[in-house]
C-alpha cells in the first residue's frame, strides 16, 4: 500500500511539472493554448500571468517530492498530506472560478493519492 501512495504522489508531483512547462514556457503555443482553451491574442496578453500561475505548481510539485525523499517517514508523509491538500484546495478553487474539468483533472489525482498516504 505505501508503495501505491508513493507512486500515486509521484503521478500527481508529475502532473504539476507538466503544468508548469505549459505555463511557464509553452503557454502561447498550439499545445498549451488548446489545453487551456486560449487564443493566441489573449495567451500573449496573459503569458506572464500563467507564468507566474505555472511557478506556483512548480512549487507544489517540490513539495510533493520533497515529501517523497525526505529522510524521516513520517515527517514526509505530513509533508505529503499538507501538498496534497493544497492540490486540492487549488482545484476546488479552480474548478468553482476558471473551469470545472480541473476537478477532475487536478483533483481526483489528488485526491486518491491522499487516500492512499492516509491509508498508510
Amino acid at each position: 500500500m505505501a508503495m501505491i501512495a508513493m507512486i500515486l504522489v509521484g503521478l500527481v508531483a508529475l502532473e504539476h511539472v507538466y503544468i508548469l512547462v505549459l505555463e511557464m514556457f509553452l503557454w502561447t503555443t498550439p499545445r498549451a493554448m488548446k489545453s487551456f482553451g486560449m487564443t493566441k491574442e489573449n495567451a500573449q496578453i496573459t503569458k506572464s500571468l500563467a507564468a507566474n500561475q505555472g511557478l506556483y505548481n512548480g512549487f507544489l510539485a517540490a513539495g510533493l517530492v520533497w515529501g517523497l525523499v525526505h529522510p524521516d517517514a513520517a515527517v514526509g508523509r505530513s509533508i505529503e498530506i499538507f501538498f496534497l491538500v493544497c492540490v486540492l484546495v487549488a482545484a476546488v478553487f479552480g474548478g468553482a472560478t476558471a473551469k470545472k474539468s480541473i476537478l477532475l483533472v487536478q483533483g481526483l489525482p489528488a485526491l486518491v493519492a491522499l487516500v492512499f498516504v492516509l491509508l498508510t
